[in-house]
Formats: C-alpha cells, structure tokens, sequence
C-alpha cells in the first residue's frame, strides 16, 4: 500500500518523541542502518546521547505541544537536508483513568501531546512531503484505540482518533506519492507501561518494536500492528457483537 524501501542508508527521517521508549529504540536502529535521523523531544540530553551513539543524527530539541517549536525544527530540518524521506510521529503519553477519578488536566495533556501535537506536526511537513510527491508520514498509535478497554478513559479516544486521522490521511495523499504508516503497537516495555500493575499480554522491548516498525515500513505496509499474536486477538474482538466484546475484554482483563 505504500512504496517499499530496500536501504535506509541516507534517507533523512525525523523522529518525534525519540528520547525514550519506542521512539528512541527506533532511531537508534535506523541510525544503525545508515539513515540521516533528526531526533526531537523536551530531553535535550538524552537526545544527545542518542546521537552520540553512532551514526549521522541531528538534535532538534522542541516540545510537541508548542506549534512554534516544530515548525523551527523544520524549518532548521529542511536547511540541513533540503527535504524529508520520513516522519515519525512517536510522542504520546499515558494516564491510567476510569470514570470514577476522571483527571481533566491529565485528559488536556494527552489531547495536546497524543492528538493536537500530530495535527500540528503533519501541518508542519506536508507541504514539503506534497512538494516532492515522495516520501512518507508513520503515525504511531495503540491497540488501545481498537475499542474500548478499562483504565483507558483518557488515552484510548486519543488514540482512536489517530486510527481514523491515519486513515484520512492515506486517502487523501497515497495518490499524490506520500505514504502513510499507521503504527498499532500492543505491549511494550517503556517507561509508560511500568505504571501498569496488571499482567500486559506478550509484552515485548522497546528494540522489538523497532524492528517491526522498521521492517512494516521496508515492506510498504500501511498497518504495521504487533505483537500479532496479541494485536490480531483484538482485531478479531472487534467483529464481535457488543455484547460479547464487552463480555470478553471483562472476562480477559477481570475489569
């Protein structure tokens, strides 16, 4: 659904949210395939020491939230390379909830950081991406927007709503050359997960998902989703009728 990439070697990608978990894993092994990185997020110093790691990295330290800020490390991205193979989209943040201890400023800031800050980063690049009629957009979202699941009152919409923008997207830009990757990871050992005091289904590392993301994107896919033997469990949930579903997200998680 999207073109296949055989060597990253120079391509020039831009991963926000890389100072941890997912997104770091990621841009450390795309460095070690020989791509150009950009790494951006608040942590200045664990991007540096990503960069420093080996490879050819550039630092662009910004707050997703601050449009401002992202539209400056693009503009200092694009003097640097002259133009964009790939953008991904990692920065997101969790906070357990259930309707019995609704946290409205923790809802606020996995609006702005899970949701506003991706319209605000695809507004920032796409003129470039349309400009070239190449390159590509991975938009890293969650199995916790496949449907409805306890402790996700906040952070499931959130990323329920990115299913449905990568989608759009896709539709509106395959045919003029820009690709969009739509990136459902299961259970991954990052900082966010350590707060999960339940059992979390094949759990996998943060360097698992590397790989996988990497290796969805080499093969052109469009939805790039794992572990699969947990993702397409919950796949196939969701083709049930409510009343099972909701039986059975009960019956699995005890909540």
């Amino acid at each position: 659904m999207n073109p296949k990439i055989a060597n990253w070697r120079g391509l020039r990608v831009w991963v926000v949210g890389a100072s941890t978990g997912i997104g770091a894993a990621t841009a450390r092994h795309l460095l070690s395939l020989g791509a150009r990185v950009a790494l951006s997020a608040r942590n200045a110093s664990a991007l540096q020491e990503i960069a420093a790691s080996g490879g050819q990295a550039l630092v662009l330290p910004l707050d997703v939230t601050h449009r401002t800020q992202l539209l400056q490390a693009r503009d200092q991205l694009l003097s640097e390379w002259q133009g964009l193979d790939l953008v991904l989209l990692v920065a997101g943040v969790y906070r357990e909830m259930r309707a019995d201890a609704i946290d409205i400023p923790a809802v606020e800031q996995m609006l702005d950081v899970n949701l506003r800050s991706v319209f605000h980063a695809i507004d920032a690049v796409m003129p470039t991406l349309l400009a070239q009629g190449n390159g590509g957009i991975g938009i890293v979202s969650s199995v916790a927007g496949f449907g409805g699941l306890p402790r996700a009152l906040g952070y499931g919409p959130t990323k329920a709503a990115l299913i449905n923008l990568a989608e759009t997207l896709y539709l509106d830009v395959h045919e003029k050359g820009v690709g969009v990757y739509l990136i459902n990871p299961g259970f991954v050992d990052t900082p966010a997960t350590k707060q999960n005091d339940f059992e979390m289904p094949a759990l996998i590392s943060a360097q698992q998902a590397a790989e996988n993301i990497v290796r969805g994107i080499e093969q052109g896919e469009f939805h790039i989703h794992f572990p699969r033997r947990f993702t397409n469990w919950l796949r196939f949930a969701q083709l049930l009728p409510y009343r099972w579903y909701f039986w059975l997200i009960h019956k699995v998680t005890g909540l």
